[in-house]
């Protein structure tokens, strides 16, 4: 069970840069191309910027030229929760992290096989944990 991570605007205002509260704490977007994820291509798992709650591995991570990081499966189920978002007159499904309830992105259904997803995540909602070499 995940433990949720909970703290006031205020609180969310000292952990978090300007515009990384735009996007996790008030569903901004960063504009495409701009992330520092996008080309990104380390081995390791993406966290949430937020709480470090791990989201999506390297290993998912595929070129949509989208221009936001995109991924074709979640880690596992504690990493994110889906949620309608009929916002700006569009019906989409919003990517929000299940450890402190931040978003991430938007999921739909046009990625490659095996799920056929597509995760868009903006950068500034991630932070990276590379993998550690077995030398």
């Amino acid at each position: 069970m995940v433990e949720m991570v909970e703290k006031s605007e205020e609180e969310w205002k000292l952990t978090l840069s300007p515009e990384q509260f735009k996007v996790l704490r008030q569903c901004g977007t960063e504009p495409p191309f701009s992330g520092k994820f996008v080309y990104h291509k380390e081995d390791g798992v993406y966290v949430c910027a937020g709480c470090g709650n791990e989201l999506f591995s390297s290993d998912t991570k595929f070129e949509s030229g989208s221009g936001w990081p995109s991924f074709w499966e979640k880690l596992s189920e504690e990493s994110v929760d889906l949620k309608p978002d009929n916002s700006h007159g569009m019906r989409r499904t919003e990517v929000v992290c299940k450890n402190c309830g931040g978003h991430l992105g938007h999921v739909f259904d046009d990625g490659p096989n095996p799920t056929g997803l597509r995760y868009c995540i903006n950068s500034l909602s991630l932070d990276f944990k590379k993998e550690e070499s077995e030398d």
